[in-house]
C-alpha cells in the first residue's frame, strides 16, 4: 500500500503547481468533511441549528481559538474576513480633521481603500510611510517606521505578514514604542495564525485581526477580531442586529453585538477546533517548518533568475512561509495567465505602487518540484 502524504490530504488538483496557499489558503479533506458535517447538521434542522446549536459550536470555535491565540475568549469575535474587522475598527474609530493613521506603503489593498475612505470622511489622514529597501535587521526597521509618529498619530496599523511583499514585521517591538507613546495599534494579521506563533496576551498589540482561512486551512469566510477587553465598547457592530440590547444577553456586550448578525451560514466558524485537531494530529508545526526552510532555501535562486536582490535578510525574522521578489513587469495579470495556462502554476504576481512581486507561498503539500517547476518557466519566458 502506498504511504499516504500530505498532498493526498488536499484536493488541490493534481496537474496544477500550487504555489499560491498565501490568497486563500486551501481546506484538506478531514477539515472539508467536518464543515460539510455542518452543513448538512444546519439543512436537516435549520431552526434547531441556528437557534440551539450554532451558538454552542462558535462558543466552542472562540474557546478553542482564544487557547491557539494565548487570549481570553471573550475577547475574540468571528467575523467573515480581515477586511471586515478592518471596517469595523475604522468606522468606529471617531476619527476628527487632521487625527492621521500611520501605516507603511505595503498594507493589503482592500485595507488601504477602507482607511482611505474613513479619513477621506472624516478628514483624517492615512499615512502610508514609506519603507526604503533592502530592509537591513529589524531595529532599522522599527527605527525607520517610528519615524513616522507624530502628534497627531491615533492608530498605527500594520501588516503582521505583508501580502504582496511576504515580509515578517516585527509588529511586537513596533506594539511596544507605540504603547510608550499612548498610541493605539491595530495589527492586520491576515497571514499571521499558523504561520507564525501568536500570543496576545503577553503582547502590547490592542487589536489584532487575524484570517483561519489561510494558514489555518479552515473552510473560506473563517476569521476573527480580537480587541482588548478595556477598549471594546468603543467598536459598534457593522450590522445592528437582535444582539443590540439583547432579550438574552451574555456576559460580554462585545460578543452581542458583533457575533449575533442575523441569519448566516455558521458552518465555516464551526470548523475552528476541527482545523487545530488537524495540526496537531499531523504535527504542523513541524511541516511549517519544513516549508520555512523549503521557502528559504529557494529565496536568492528566485532573485538571481529575476536579476534582483532580496528586498530583506532571508531568514525567519521576516521571512516565513512565503517569498517575493520583484520583477520587471508592466503587466503583471498577463504574466499569472501565461504561468497558469502554459505551465499549470497558479502564484500570484501583484502590483504595488510602480513595482511588480512576484510571490510563491508553501505549505505541507509542496516540494522542491514545484519551485523548480517554477523557476524553469521563469527561464524559459526570459529567454
Amino acid at each position: 500500500m502506498r504511504e499516504l502524504k500530505l498532498k493526498d490530504l488536499f484536493q488541490i488538483r493534481k496537474d496544477l503547481t500550487f504555489l499560491n496557499f498565501g490568497s486563500f489558503g486551501a481546506t484538506p479533506l478531514p477539515i472539508f468533511e467536518a464543515y460539510q458535517n455542518f452543513q448538512k447538521e444546519l439543512e436537516e434542522d435549520p431552526v434547531q441549528f441556528i437557534t440551539e446549536k450554532s451558538p454552542k459550536y462558535i462558543q466552542q470555535s472562540r474557546i478553542a481559538l482564544s487557547q491557539f491565540l494565548n487570549c481570553q475568549e471573550e475577547d475574540i469575535v468571528l467575523v467573515t474576513n480581515p477586511s471586515y474587522a478592518v471596517n469595523i475598527i475604522a468606522k468606529s474609530l471617531n476619527l476628527q480633521p487632521n487625527d492621521e493613521i500611520l501605516t507603511t506603503n505595503l498594507e493589503y489593498g482592500a485595507c488601504d481603500k477602507t482607511w482611505k475612505y474613513y479619513c477621506k470622511k472624516s478628514g483624517a489622514k492615512y499615512i502610508q510611510h514609506p519603507i526604503l529597501f533592502p530592509i537591513e535587521d529589524k531595529a532599522s526597521f522599527v527605527e525607520q517606521f517610528l519615524k513616522g509618529i507624530t502628534s497627531k498619530t491615533k492608530l498605527i496599523f500594520i501588516s503582521h505578514i505583508t501580502s504582496s511583499t511576504a515580509l515578517r514585521l516585527p509588529v511586537e517591538e513596533i506594539c511596544i514604542q507605540a504603547k510608550k507613546l499612548g498610541i493605539l495599534t491595530f495589527v492586520d494579521g491576515a497571514h499571521g495564525p499558523g504561520q507564525v506563533q501568536i500570543d496576545l496576551k503577553n503582547s502590547d498589540i490592542d487589536i489584532y485581526t487575524g484570517a483561519c482561512h489561510k494558514w489555518m486551512m479552515a473552510p473560506k469566510g473563517t476569521s476573527f477580531l480580537y480587541v482588548k477587553k478595556e477598549l471594546q465598547h468603543l467598536f459598534d457592530p457593522l450590522l445592528i442586529s437582535w444582539g443590540y440590547d439583547s432579550a438574552f444577553p451574555s456576559n460580554s456586550q462585545f460578543l452581542d453585538y458583533h457575533e449575533t448578525q442575523g441569519t448566516r451560514d455558521t458552518s465555516a466558524f464551526c470548523t475552528i477546533p476541527a482545523c487545530i485537531e488537524f495540526m496537531e494530529k499531523y504535527d504542523w508545526k513541524s511541516v511549517s517548518e519544513k516549508s520555512r526552510k523549503l521557502v528559504q532555501d529557494n529565496a536568492q535562486e528566485l532573485c538571481n533568475i529575476l536579476g534582483k536582490q532580496p528586498l530583506a535578510p532571508i531568514e525567519s525574522d521576516f521571512i516565513q512561509q512565503m517569498f517575493s521578489c520583484e520583477i520587471d513587469t508592466k503587466q503583471p495579470q498577463q504574466l499569472h495567465d501565461l504561468l497558469y495556462k502554459k505551465y499549470n502554476i497558479q502564484i500570484p504576481v501583484m502590483a504595488l505602487g510602480d513595482k511588480c512581486y512576484i510571490r510563491y507561498s508553501i505549505n505541507g503539500f509542496n516540494e522542491q518540484e514545484d519551485l523548480d517547476k517554477l523557476f524553469a518557466a521563469l527561464k524559459e519566458i526570459r529567454k
